[in-house]
């Protein structure tokens, strides 16, 4: 019975220590010890939890950006059908003998319309060219043209229409841009005088 008695201590002592010190002999300390592991993981679930609410920003700010540009390549691959609508209806305008073709070409000039409308609702937007000062992130310039009508760097012609999806370039217009003619030598001004 001594025995068993005993046994019923050292269980009792041994669960009276902490990492090997015994609770009567360091209780402040043993709290102290407690006390920082607690701000230890209290800090780091704090940081943990910083990290995904930064987590959870950018992925919903990355859904947003997918959602408000899912038709971007949709819109992209339909630019080549809306220039051949206005290619058509550019030739239609050269035609002018038949009736026949007026028809159709009053048609396409409807649909490209009608087109026009729809891929505006979903954010399309044409470039803004002919008489506006150039800009390349809107503007490419292919060529220029010198001429004293136009200040310079204005924009003399359009080559191919630009477009915007939302607040995006999707393709830059191919402009002429206008340059003033540079000043004729003595020389030169005699000779187109002659």
């Amino acid at each position: 019975m001594e025995e068993i008695k005993q046994e019923k201590q050292n269980k009792e002592s041994a669960e009276l220590t902490y990492e090997g010190t015994a609770l009567e002999d360091k209780p402040r300390d043993i709290v102290e010890n407690l006390q920082q592991e607690l701000a230890n993981y209290k800090e780091k679930y704090l940081r943990l939890y910083a990290e995904f609410e930064n987590y959870k920003k950018v992925a919903n700010k990355e859904k947003e950006e997918i959602i408000n540009y899912a038709n971007e390549k949709l819109i992209g691959e339909l630019l080549p059908v809306i220039d051949n609508f206005e290619l058509a209806i550019k030739h239609g305008n050269q035609e002018t003998d038949s009736k026949w073709f007026e028809g159709i070409k009053t048609g396409l000039d409807n649909a490209l319309k009608e087109f026009l409308r729809i891929l505006e609702k979903f954010g399309l937007k044409q470039i803004e060219t002919v008489g506006k000062p150039f800009n390349p992130e809107f503007h490419h310039a292919v060529s220029t043209l010198e001429t004293n009508d136009m200040e310079e760097n204005m924009i003399a012609e359009e080559l191919r229409k630009g477009y915007l999806y939302k607040d995006k370039v999707l393709r830059a217009s191919l402009v002429t841009v206008s340059k003033k003619p540079k000043p004729l030598s003595e020389g030169e001004k005699t000779e187109k005088e002659d």
